[in-house]
């Protein structure tokens, strides 16, 4: 799963959705559950996955001060489906940060968790750099202990921009105090992980 060279570098920086835990099943799981409890919020939640994908293309943008790509994209959302922010929010959090930890916990990538645990007992650095809130996901996953450093969109501390910038996995190498050449992004997005490792001069690892 991970290059032989992967110990060589003095900090692995890991997204999470499809790279900490299959993103597939959890995907068909909550489909069949949406379609039986929460069909009504679909259209809610197809509109902000959408207002994501915009934003990930405006990625240079500057944001206001003080705004997350988090609370951008559910301004943007909010504005296309004619309902206040909030409303947009309750169903998000619900659907996409609630009800999916049941099925990420059965959907975990064992194997790089071992590999995690074991690479940080070596004296490696890690951190969690995501593009969504992530600290439901980790506890989930049993993994809160597994990073020395957590950078999640919608959480303190979080990037001003999204994948494929660079900005999230750079400012996890500063706060290790780790140089960009000795970081290993993990991730399972070419499009995102993949360009935003390239663009930070750091070594590259998709898992499929």
């Amino acid at each position: 799963m991970l290059p032989a060279d992967s110990t060589r570098y003095s900090a692995w920086l890991v997204d999470l959705d499809g790279t900490l835990y299959r993103h597939k099943p959890v995907q068909l799981a909550m489909a069949a559950e949406l379609l039986l409890f929460g069909w009504t919020s679909i259209k809610t939640l197809r509109t902000f996955r959408h207002s994501h994908e915009e934003l990930r293309a405006e990625s240079s943008t500057a944001l206001a001060v003080g705004t997350s790509p988090f609370q951008r994209q559910l301004e943007l959302a909010a504005k296309k489906l004619g309902k206040p922010p909030q409303d947009v929010e309750r169903v998000v959090r619900r659907w996409m940060f609630e009800r999916p930890l049941k099925w990420v916990a059965r959907s975990k990538r064992q194997a790089l968790l071992d590999a995690l645990a074991q690479y940080r007992a070596g004296g490696g650095k890690t951190a969690l750099v995501s593009d969504y809130p992530a600290s439901g996901k980790l506890a989930a996953l049993g993994a809160t202990t597994l990073f020395d450093l957590v950078v999640s969109n919608g959480e303190e501390g979080g990037p001003s921009k999204l994948k494929p910038d660079p900005e999230g996995y750079l400012s996890a190498a500063r706060r290790l105090g780790v140089e960009p050449a000795r970081c290993l992004v993990i991730g399972d997005r070419d499009d995102a992980d993949g360009a935003a490792a390239r663009a930070a001069g750091m070594g590259l690892c998709l898992i499929r």
